[in-house]
């Protein structure tokens, strides 16, 4: 299967279970919610679907393959790109050279990174005079753009969003959640949001809540 399968994942901290059994899919082309209120274990699941660790008890597949047998290191950087929800940005570097960054990672430098920063800027809806701002400079829904644009400077197929819409209003929130769709739907992305934001849900292709560590739709 093209996408990630979470096969039955168990994992705990070193006391209880955290997830407990977790089965469930994520397809190329769609936009994905994992919803439950704080602690339920959604924010858990997205890291272990990040390659941060692996699961105690079951595996999860990237398009067949167990990340068992990847290096994890190379996963992160390669094939899944994290969107949190305080941005992350790099204070200190302009919005176009937050978005180079992943691109300078990989030896794209100068001109050509640039004029790559430049598409991937316009592709979240913001002009291109933003780029020379700092994240201060920015509000937060621009910032959020940012953070977005950067993800795709990586070249990762899979897009993962923590609270992208936390720290935001609800106009910005639906720019937000719109730009991940259109992402999914028009550029074949698989985008999974990770939200207690019940308010964005009707608009995505699949949900699936979250609670005490279990998972259904």
């Amino acid at each position: 299967m093209k996408g990630l399968k979470v096969e039955n994942v168990t994992y705990s901290y070193g006391g209880p279970d955290i997830l407990r059994e977790v089965s469930c899919t994520f397809e190329y082309g769609k936009i994905h919610a994992i919803a439950g209120k704080s602690g339920s274990g959604k924010t858990t699941l997205l890291s272990l679907l990040a390659g941060l660790d692996l699961p105690k008890e079951g595996d999860i597949l990237y398009d067949g393959v167990s990340i068992k047998e990847m290096d994890l290191s190379r996963y992160r950087r390669e094939k899944a790109a994290v969107i949190y929800q305080s941005f992350r940005l790099f204070p200190l570097m302009n919005a176009f050279e937050n978005i180079m960054y992943p691109m300078e990672l990989k030896g794209i430098n100068g001109k050509e990174a640039l004029n790559k920063a430049k598409d991937f800027l316009a592709q979240v809806d913001l002009e291109e005079k933003l780029g020379t701002h700092f994240p201060n400079m920015l509000s937060g829904g621009e910032q959020q753009r940012v953070a977005i644009a950067r993800a795709l400077a990586t070249d990762a197929k899979l897009i993962l969003a923590d609270e992208p819409t936390g720290n935001l209003d609800r106009q910005n929130s639906d720019n937000i959640i719109s730009i991940l769709r259109q992402l999914a739907h028009q550029k074949g992305y698989c985008v999974i949001v990770v939200t207690h934001d019940f308010n964005v849900l009707d608009s995505l292709d699949v949900v699936y809540h979250m609670e005490d560590g279990y998972i259904g739709s």
